[in-house]
């Protein structure tokens, strides 16, 4: 085991473990914080399983909770969203898409780092710092959306935790579902994953002291962010590229446009066509093209992507692994 894991696992001391010691500072230090943030971020993260069933409601234990839930919201209707500050649920917890190269760039990162207010980056009104400290502190966690399923992908474990309190506190709580790794390990769950058509986020949260924490890999069957967004409400942002097509190199196949998630991709009277209000730019249809017909390109309309290297103050850089 990695040698911070162990001390975040056995730090079940009296009367409060140092995770959630870590977790109380953080909060602490965040601004505009509120106490029922504080909580909310605690539920979300002790009982993210639960947390995470009862919204998907594919479990047979989830059916009485969502009667009730459904119950108490009639009697005691939530405020309207101009009263809360917030327009929807994907305001306050939501994804950017990464293409594989920046999603590698994400956990190899050795010192910390602080970029704040990414308001070109993620198009939302809360939860959009990156803010990563002891990034080398990685955890592979068992997906919560494909733990929710009846007929889960395989397999679970494709979710990757970055940096503290987030890395000590799912250990601390969620031992049987997580481990600590290395920066190689998580590369090596990114790259067989998106070998796999899965699509790389970078989920932000505003319970999660608004901040970026983790990275997931996920399948459109699985995932409740993809289908929400399906549904109309779009817990996802462009990554900021859109996919191009080499026509003369385009061989008709269909090998892409089979692989996208977001279904931005068809076939044309002669080759196939992307709709770029759609594309997402995750990559995935790039390396499914065997012809090389297919690349990203940069797309201000869509978005400013979440790199490293152009979003750190001039002069500042990050130390990154290989």
């Amino acid at each position: 085991m990695v040698g911070w894991a162990k001390d975040a696992m056995s730090g079940k001391g009296w009367p409060i473990s140092e995770p959630t010691r870590r977790w109380w500072r953080a909060w602490r230090e965040a601004k505009g914080t509120s106490w029922f943030e504080l909580l909310h971020g605690y539920v979300y993260v002790r009982w993210t399983y639960q947390y995470i069933g009862l919204g998907i409601g594919e479990l047979a234990w989830t059916r009485p909770w969502r009667r009730l839930i459904g119950g108490l919201v009639r009697f005691f209707p939530p405020r309207p969203a101009e009263a809360q500050g917030s327009g929807t649920f994907a305001d306050g917890y939501h994804g950017k898409v990464l293409p594989l190269e920046t999603a590698r760039q994400l956990v190899q990162v050795r010192e910390a780092v602080h970029v704040e207010d990414l308001e070109r980056v993620i198009p939302y009104p809360t939860a959009r710092s990156l803010v990563l400290e002891h990034p080398d502190h990685l955890v592979a966690l068992e997906c919560p959306c494909r733990s929710a399923r009846l007929e889960p992908c395989l397999p679970l474990e494709v979710c990757l935790v970055v940096g503290e309190p987030f890395a000590s506190f799912v250990l601390e709580h969620h031992p049987d579902r997580s481990r600590a790794i290395t920066a190689d390990e998580a590369v090596q769950i990114l790259e067989t994953e998106h070998a796999r058509g899965h699509v790389q986020h970078a989920f932000f949260k505003d319970a999660m002291l608004g901040r970026f924490y983790a990275i997931c890999n996920c399948c459109p069957c699985c995932c409740g962010a993809i289908h929400s967004t399906r549904n109309g409400t779009p817990m996802l942002a462009s990554s900021g590229y859109v996919v191009q097509i080499d026509q003369d190199r385009c061989v008709a196949c269909e090998e892409c446009s089979g692989a996208c998630v977001f279904g931005a991709l068809a076939m044309g009277p002669v080759v196939i066509e992307v709709d770029p209000s759609v594309c997402m730019g995750c990559g995935v249809c790039v390396t499914r093209c065997d012809q090389g017909a297919l690349n990203l390109r940069l797309a201000p309309e869509r978005g400013v992507p979440l790199d490293l290297a152009a979003l750190l103050p001039q002069g500042a850089e990050a130390e990154v692994l290989g």
